[in-house]
């Protein structure tokens, strides 16, 4: 399973977990429209890669409780330091991903909830039962919070070398914790059935305020001053995914065969023209003006079908080969856990595979989409992770912010009837982008699913994943 969300105005967030030793393909398919004019003139496919395509690796574990175990039994002194800092690391690393995702999701509710009843709708039999939804989850989701942060913190290691990692991750939480809930309660919708709810998340606020006092895990100046809080938190966070975080090393493939096919081309090159020179020396005899004359065209003939040989043979030497090799390694022992290949290219349609252009489902109206492709195909080696782990998790950052330059700038207005009278209004153009992601390897059967992006030159504006795309289908 494969969840696309909005990261911030610019980036998609791709987030997939790897299962144990099967081989992982990817596909990811953006169909951008043809209005925008995007060509490999514009923006190359490498271009592409390197400025849009970011691709990191932790480890994840079905057994939520299992690092924090491993955390209690290192502290014992029954497993090294670099364990416990590990296992602590990916047990506050995966609370904070499940309570990014499910603020992100009831933040979207609510701001729909809102704007209904700003419109009047709140007798709507639709947005009681999305308040009462609404409710229930925001309590649900304050009572794992409660849980989580009461197991972490009911075994505090009493070695000194411990503890640090143990204040760093428990001061991360709390304020991180904290702030969820405020951004929860800015956009909570201010009805009477909230009123406890909201009362019970400045209850939370507080106790944990208190208890990073208590703990005096900030000092005063830097609790004082906002900015120095905020870049604080943001090193810790840095610092609780380090450990859990798989390296990566990256090589360009074919840096030997370009080389190859440079020297082969010049030498074709290179023997036509003396052969030419040959000739023209039998033909016009002593050297004189027509010869030299004869000898600059050849070598300006030399010059260009160099680079146009040199060009096409490199495409088809290439053509359909993967163009990038990433390596992780264990970020503890530098150990190699995986391998990955990588393509990256602009499609056409018609070579596009049966089952994209049935989910596509392609009209007149998008005959012009570019489509810009983008694949992975990966082993990974779990005999070599950390002891009691199998499983990865990949998050890829899909930045389109190159994409909305081409955009153009300014509004188009519309008009409307309003109280008897005309107005003209001001619209943001936006455009239409589909993401169309498949997968094999990760789960039993082949994924395939679709999402709509609505983009404007300021950012993404809406993503939504296609209802009849939601459940796993079979490649044919």
């Amino acid at each position: 399973m494969i969840n696309v969300e909005r990261k911030n105005s610019f980036q998609l967030r791709l987030t997939r977990r790897l299962k144990e030793e099967t081989s992982h393909n990817l596909d990811i398919y953006l169909f951008v429209p043809g209005e925008l004019g995007l060509s490999t003139q514009l923006i190359s496919e490498e271009a592409f890669y390197h400025a849009a395509i970011n691709v990191s690796r932790t480890y994840y574990s079905d057994e939520y409780l299992l690092p924090l175990v491993h955390s209690r039994l290192a502290s014992r002194n029954r497993l090294g330091s670099d364990t416990y800092r590990l296992s602590l690391s990916l047990y506050a690393y995966q609370y904070v991903v499940a309570m990014e995702r499910t603020t992100q999701a009831m933040l979207v509710n609510a701001n729909k909830l809102r704007h209904a009843r700003q419109e009047g709708r709140e007798d709507n039999s639709e947005v009681q039962e999305s308040a009462a939804g609404l409710h229930d989850q925001l309590h649900e989701m304050i009572n794992l919070s409660d849980g989580i942060l009461k197991r972490l913190r009911r075994n505090q290691p009493t070695d000194d070398s411990l503890y640090k990692y143990f204040a760093n991750i428990d001061n991360y939480l709390s304020w991180f914790t904290e702030q969820q809930l405020l951004a929860l309660m800015a956009y909570m919708p201010r009805g009477g059935e909230f009123a406890d709810i909201r009362r019970r998340f400045i209850s939370v606020c507080h106790r944990e305020d208190e208890y990073r006092s208590e703990q005096q895990y900030n000092a005063g100046r830097v609790m004082a001053d906002p900015t120095r809080m905020s870049n604080k938190m943001r090193l810790l966070r840095r610092l609780i995914e380090h450990p859990i975080t798989l390296k990566q090393e990256a090589l360009e493939l074919g840096g030997g065969e370009q080389k190859a096919v440079k020297a082969l081309a010049t030498a074709v090159v290179m023997t036509f023209v003396t052969l030419g020179v040959l000739q023209l020396r039998s033909v016009l005899g002593d050297i004189s003006a027509l010869f030299v004359l004869a000898m600059a065209v050849l070598y300006a003939m030399r010059e260009v079908f160099k680079d146009d040989l040199r060009n096409t043979l490199w495409r088809w030497l290439r053509k359909g080969r993967p163009k990038w090799r990433r390596q992780y390694l264990d970020p503890t022992r530098n150990a190699v856990v995986g391998h990955q290949l990588e393509w990256s290219d602009y499609k056409r349609f018609t070579s596009l595979g049966d089952d994209i252009q049935l989910m596509r489902r392609r009209t007149v109206a998008q005959r012009e989409e570019v489509v810009l492709h983008y694949r992975s195909s990966s082993r990974m080696s779990p005999t070599r992770f950390l002891s009691g782990y199998e499983h990865t998790r990949e998050t890829l950052n899909l930045d389109i912010s190159m994409l909305t330059r081409l955009m153009s700038k300014g509004k188009h207005h519309i008009y409307r009837l309003k109280d008897g009278q005309a107005v003209r209004e001001g619209v943001e153009r936006r455009h239409l982008f589909n993401l169309v992601i498949r997968e094999t390897g990760s789960e039993d059967t082949a994924y395939l699913a679709r999402w709509k992006v609505v983009v404007s030159r300021s950012g993404i504006v809406d993503v939504e994943k296609v209802a009849e795309s939601s459940e796993e289908k079979k490649s044919p």
